[in-house]
């Protein structure tokens, strides 16, 4: 999947795969919010801001399990998304 760096990352599942730091290693949630360097998840009751650059995470986009590298979507989603 070519385009997955542009498409919308709010309101996906996610689950981290591989981290710098291992205690991120496994977090499953909700993205709810997105900013230039770090994604807000929602991790059963509770909102875990993780810097993009530090993580690779999973996620289900169109029907398929996609692995990505957060240093590919760095940046402003607006700007991201144009691309």
């Amino acid at each position: 999947m070519n385009d997955v760096i542009r498409h919308e990352l709010i309101g996906l599942e996610i689950e981290v795969t591989a981290s710098k730091n291992k205690s991120l290693v496994g977090i499953k949630g909700k993205v709810v919010d997105e900013t230039k360097n770090t994604l807000k998840v929602m991790a059963g009751s509770r909102v875990l801001t993780i810097m993009k650059n530090a993580i690779m995470f999973k996620a289900n986009i169109g029907g398929k399990a996609v692995e990505i590298d957060g240093n590919c979507i760095m940046g402003r989603p607006e700007d991201r998304i144009k691309k």
